[in-house]
């Protein structure tokens, strides 16, 4: 009784301080969620940067480097969709016609028996509804241009987040070390070191699998003649970003879109191939790829998202596993930390992901811990630390 009143009183504790730590997010999620978004694009792009400048890329050369090649790939794919998207219309409204036609045909027949003048009736019932109920439209299209101002404060956050972490990480965790205690800096040092690393490994991971679920599905949807390929792969790419549940509403847009334009039959191949795609992920890409990486029993992958989604939606089903995949990391690398170990650990860590929480530069906070303790005028002191 007594070991389990004081495991009990802890975790109240702890869990009321996650409860505090969750309200401030809610609160504040118009500015957390930027940047997070911010923080993954860094974890991509700071291996980068860091390759340039071992190759003697000036800092700010390399930063701009980079951000420019963010930059062109999004607008290249924005330009390709547009265009398939204009060169497939005429087509697109040809066969929507044909299977509009074809809808009616199956609908007034048995077992349905529904007629083109109920329809009709309905269609007219919807009109009527909407005139009735204009208001609330309107205020809709109201909320609709304050969540498309939310959405520039956001980039801004974003694009401003990105160019300083990339520039000044180093700087920047060091100085979040700092505000705690001195004899928990180096042990918070090396935790966030850990998370770091697993931060960038997940993106590197789910990047490959990214592409080639895309790459897979896409060329499946040319070779049926299935329109929108180029749309539906980038679909499939970024539904790739949230483990189980992305892959299957991807997968279902292909199949619907295979379905309504090329008949039940396309439909049919169009599914065999989204199957054979995510089955090649789940047992080639994922236990090839991750490997040590990213420490999470698929178990918890699967929990994880379904109570991201439960607590915040898409967002909370787009950050749950890489949020569950730092923190394990962290709180492991934490745990295990000795004082005999020093400041500086993870060196073959530090080597792989060419960064660590850092900057642009390679820099890691544990190497940011170490260069204060070797400079006298930072006036901070590491010495005497203790688990």
């Amino acid at each position: 009784m007594r070991i389990a009143a004081s495991f009990s009183w802890r975790l109240l504790i702890v869990a009321a301080a996650l409860a505090v730590v969750v309200a401030l997010v809610v609160v504040l999620q118009d500015i957390v969620v930027p940047f997070l978004i911010a923080l993954l694009l860094c974890a991509l792009l700071a291996p980068i940067s860091a390759f340039l400048q071992r190759h003697r890329w000036p800092k700010w050369s390399a930063v701009l480097s980079v951000l420019v090649l963010l930059v062109l790939a999004i607008g290249t794919l924005a330009l390709v969709v547009t265009a398939q998207i204009r060169y497939d219309l005429p087509s697109l409204e040809h066969r929507l016609h044909r299977s509009v036609l074809s809808l009616q045909t199956l609908l007034d027949s048995q077992p349905f028996g529904i007629t083109v003048h109920e329809v009709n009736a309905w269609v007219s019932k919807g009109t009527d509804y909407l005139q009735a109920h204009a208001s609330s439209v309107l205020s809709g299209f109201q909320a609709a241009g304050s969540g498309a101002v939310h959405v520039l404060e956001g980039l801004f956050i974003v694009v401003f987040t990105t160019l300083f972490v990339l520039i000044d990480g180093r700087r920047i965790w060091g100085w979040v070390v700092r505000l705690f205690p001195r004899r928990a800096r180096a042990r918070i040092g090396v935790a966030g070191e850990a998370g770091w690393h697993t931060l960038t490994s997940f993106i590197r991971v789910q990047l490959i699998v990214a592409v080639t679920d895309a790459l897979g599905v896409a060329i499946g949807a040319l070779a049926l003649q299935v329109p929108l390929a180029v749309p539906i792969a980038v679909i499939v790419f970024l539904g790739a970003f949230v483990p189980v549940v992305g892959a299957i509403v991807a997968g279902t847009v292909a199949v619907v879109l295979a379905l309504v334009f090329n008949g039940w039959v396309t439909a049919l191949f169009m599914l065999g191939v989204v199957l054979v795609v995510q089955q090649v992920e789940s047992h080639v890409l994922h236990p090839f790829l991750t490997g040590s990486a990213v420490k999470v029993h698929p178990l918890g992958v699967a929990l994880g998202v379904v109570a991201g989604t439960t607590l915040a939606g898409v967002v909370g089903a787009f950050f749950a596993v890489p949020f569950i995949a730092t923190v394990n990391a962290m709180v492991l690398a934490a745990a295990q930390w000795r004082p005999e170990d020093g400041d500086v650990v993870g060196n073959e860590a530090e080597a792989e992901a060419g960064a660590g929480v850092s900057g642009a530069d390679g820099t890691t906070a544990s190497a940011a811990l170490t260069s204060d303790r070797a400079d006298p005028a930072r006036g901070v002191d590491h010495g005497g630390v203790q688990s």
